[in-house]
This record gives C-alpha cells, sequence and structure tokens, in this order.
C-alpha cells in the first residue's frame, strides 16, 4: 500500500476511536445493557477499527510498532466472526480503558505520515 492508504486507514481508525469515545462520554456500562443502538454502534465502530487497521501496510505497522495491530484486527475478527457472542464488558474495557492510548499512537502516526 502506499503512504497516502495507510494514511487513509488511520484516520479512518481515529474518526471511529473518537465517535467511539463521544458515544460513552457521560454513559456507564449499564448502558450498554439498556440501549440496544448504543451497543450497536460501538462494536461497529470497534470492526471499523479493526477492518482499517488490518488493511494498514505491514510496513507502517513495523514503522508504529506502538500500536497494538494484533489485538485490534483480533478484536474486529471476534466481533465480526462471533457476533452472536459479544462480551459488552470487554467493549466497554476496550473502548474506556484502551482507545485514549490507541488515539495518542495513531495521531502520531497521521503527523509523522502528513509531514
Amino acid at each position: 500500500m502506499s503512504k497516502v492508504d495507510d494514511l487513509t486507514r488511520l484516520k479512518h481508525i481515529q474518526d471511529a476511536a473518537q465517535e467511539a469515545l463521544s458515544f460513552t462520554k457521560n454513559r456507564t456500562r449499564s448502558d450498554l445493557d439498556t440501549d440496544r443502538m448504543l451497543s450497536l454502534a460501538l462494536v461497529r465502530l470497534l470492526e471499523i477499527i479493526g477492518e482499517a487497521g488490518n488493511r494498514v501496510s505491514e510496513n507502517c505497522q513495523a514503522k508504529y510498532s506502538k500500536i497494538p495491530w494484533r489485538q485490534i484486527v483480533g478484536m474486529r475478527n471476534r466481533v465480526i466472526h462471533a457476533y452472536f457472542d459479544i462480551d459488552l464488558n470487554i467493549v466497554w474495557q476496550v473502548i474506556t480503558q484502551d482507545l485514549d492510548s490507541l488515539l495518542i499512537e495513531i495521531e502520531k502516526a497521521i503527523r509523522d505520515l502528513e509531514t
């Protein structure tokens, strides 16, 4: 993939992560049990993050090795292929505990690729 394609994918990850964080602002874990639209939206955003991550070139993944590529793609595979058995506790944990640090690394990579 070209540098532009990787940059586009990184921006897709950034957009989806920011959106997931905005959806959970002022929300609680129990909201996932009572708000079906919220839980579906968050799972979909994790799918997008994982699919975009899967399409980032190996060279780019190697260059930005602080980004947990395997876990990102693994989460995507889990929510896509085991859609009938999604653990909302894990979804909540990933979004509320992992996305902030992921965004920091994604934004560093974006800035680097834009220069």
